[in-house]
């Protein structure tokens, strides 16, 4: 089973859900729980969770390398590519790794035979245990412009026969598409404000779209106002859970303490999360 956490936007407190319902599903000695933190650009999980990291190996992508002494300068290479990562000029060849989607077309076209493919590394997926919990995450390198092919390795580590819960990016592009796409239920974090229900509506359309199952969380319910309510009552969205403004989380949070584990009142909202989720993918 794969429940993704998500979010329209940033800051709605997406990694916090995420966290606290994996320890909650953790305590249950029958259940293999694992954690993926997908938000590759700023994993932040492991703060919360503390995971001891057992093994890490880099993300490698497949780029042109071009051999200019068979190189005939026809410009084949540079037509197929979509992502104009590579430019032909007179005598001479010019890459853009960063721009390359490994789709190894121009490899494939050249007449010459004269472009081969190394690996070039663009993060790291590291993997390790937070006391029950199985745990990985991946790091995307610093300047790379693409998250996804470290978001896709992070997810080949789903295991099929246990609970696996994938924190996603912030926000509705790409990244988050790659995270969601395959999960059995997605609960959408949001927050009581304008921003917050703007986000939440380009969220809630791409799991329409994508045809995923969800729920809404409202944290730092009672600040705001009432239209993320209001929106998800005539959308006919189930709001499955409220965590409210306390400022004793924001205390723990700033420690990196789970507030599951040093706040018990939230512990029956977790609780409730949990069977809903249950009862909505019926398992």
């Amino acid at each position: 089973m794969i429940i993704s956490v998500a979010s329209g936007k940033g800051g709605t407190g997406k990694t916090t859900v995420a966290t606290n319902l994996a320890l909650l599903l953790a305590e249950k000695k029958s259940k293999k729980i694992q954690f993926l933190d997908c938000d590759v650009e700023e994993p932040n999980s492991y703060i919360f969770l503390k995971p001891e990291i057992e093994k890490s190996k880099p993300v490698c992508l497949l780029v042109p390398e071009v051999n200019e002494s068979k190189c005939s300068f026809c410009g084949k290479c540079a037509e197929v590519c979509a992502y104009n990562a590579i430019f032909v000029a007179k005598k001479k060849v010019l890459l853009f790794p960063t721009l390359c989607h490994s789709c190894g077309g121009c490899s494939l076209l050249c007449p010459e035979g004269a472009i081969s493919e190394k690996k070039r590394e663009v993060g790291v997926l590291e993997e390790g245990r937070a006391g029950k919990i199985k745990f990985a995450q991946g790091k995307l390198k610093i300047g790379e412009p693409m998250p996804v092919p470290v978001i896709r390795e992070v997810k080949r580590t789903i295991d099929p026969d246990g609970i696996n819960i994938i924190d996603v990016p912030p926000g509705t592009s790409c990244p988050v598409i790659e995270a969601v796409k395959d999960s059995d239920f997605c609960i959408l974090v949001t927050e009581p404000t304008p921003f917050g229900l703007n986000d939440l509506k380009l969220a809630v359309e791409l799991l329409k779209k994508l045809k995923i199952n969800f729920g809404v969380v409202i944290n730092r319910d009672g600040i705001g106002d009432n239209k993320v309510e209001e929106y998800c009552q005539k959308e006919n969205i189930s709001i499955i859970a409220r965590i409210p403004y306390d400022r004793e989380v924001a205390v723990l949070y700033s420690y990196g303490i789970p507030f599951l584990i040093d706040k018990s009142k939230y512990r029956e909202t977790f609780e409730k999360l949990r069977d809903s989720i249950q009862r909505k993918t019926r398992r």
